[in-house]
Order: structure tokens, then C-alpha cells, then sequence
């Protein structure tokens, strides 16, 4: 079985991109990951695409885009918000049963200087990549469990 993992913010430039690569290379076929913002950016941010870069993920494809593309097409299983603002907008109705679930992460897209904000981008990619990991471990009868998937937002890098 396959699960398609949506991960919202606003821009769609930084924490959505970053947990989007990490569900497609930790997830290996399993888990099929997707991002899209509310108000999206029309790019990734560099510092993020570098990062990922950085720990070895190819960045090709990665693209800013507004969460009404996932309104028709793929089912979503899993509907993941990394900040605060989307998780408090009102989301558009997704195809497929899926469970809602947030997962909040600091935005490291406007920090200044470059090396707080390259080093904010480091502590964001750590983050996800631990809540990512426990959601990839879960076997396939708890992730639906609302609750389970919750409590993963609890891990810390």
C-alpha cells in the first residue's frame, strides 16, 4: 500500500518543500510526499533547496504551487500543516478520507543574518526529518489513528 502525504503552509517555499523531499527519499515508495501553500511563493527558497542539496537530496521538480491543485487528482491520506497560519485558514476539501494533522516548525525563510538563517534551515530539516522518520516507522494500522499521528509533532531533532 502507498500513502500520499500533503504538507501545507502558506508559502510553500521552505517547511513544505523540505518535509516534501523527506517523505519522497525516507518514505521509498511507501509514502508519496506533496506540499502546497495557501498563498504560495512561486519558488522555493534557495537556502532550503541548498539544504537539502547539502544532505544529499536532488532538488529537481520542487516547486512552489497553491494547495487548489490537490482539490481533484490523487487521494490524500494524510493532510500535514507546518505552520501556524495554515493551520488556522480554512483548507479547501481534499478527494479521500484523509486525517488532518499539524505539525508546527519555525519558518526560517526571513531570518537575517544569512548564517542564523542557514543554520535555521539546518534545525527545521532536523525536525522533519525526525517526525517524518516516526511516521514512516508506524505500522500501516495506525495511520489513520488521529491522535498517533498527533502526538509525532511532539518529537524534537
Amino acid at each position: 500500500m502507498s500513502y500520499n502525504v500533503l504538507f501545507l503552509c502558506t508559502g510553500n517555499s521552505a517547511r513544505s518543500i523540505l518535509s516534501e523531499a523527506l517523505m519522497n527519499d525516507l518514505g521509498a515508495g511507501r509514502f508519496r510526499g506533496f506540499s502546497a501553500g495557501s498563498h504560495p511563493s512561486g519558488q522555493p527558497h534557495p537556502d532550503g533547496l541548498k539544504e537539502l542539496q547539502r544532505r544529499g537530496h536532488d532538488t529537481r521538480g520542487y516547486s512552489s504551487k497553491s494547495w487548489d491543485v490537490f482539490t481533484e487528482g490523487a487521494a490524500m491520506d494524510i493532510v500535514v500543516t507546518v505552520c501556524d497560519n495554515a493551520a488556522n485558514e480554512v483548507c479547501p476539501v481534499f478527494p479521500g478520507g484523509h486525517v488532518k494533522v499539524h505539525w508546527p516548525a519555525p519558518d526560517p525563510a526571513h531570518i537575517e543574518p544569512l548564517a542564523a538563517r542557514q543554520a535555521a534551515f539546518s534545525a527545521v530539516y532536523d525536525l522533519c526529518r525526525a517526525r517524518i522518520q516516526a511516521l514512516v516507522d508506524l505500522p500501516d494500522a495506525t495511520l489513520k489513528d488521529k491522535i498517533q499521528l498527533q502526538a509525532i509533532a511532539d518529537i524534537k531533532a
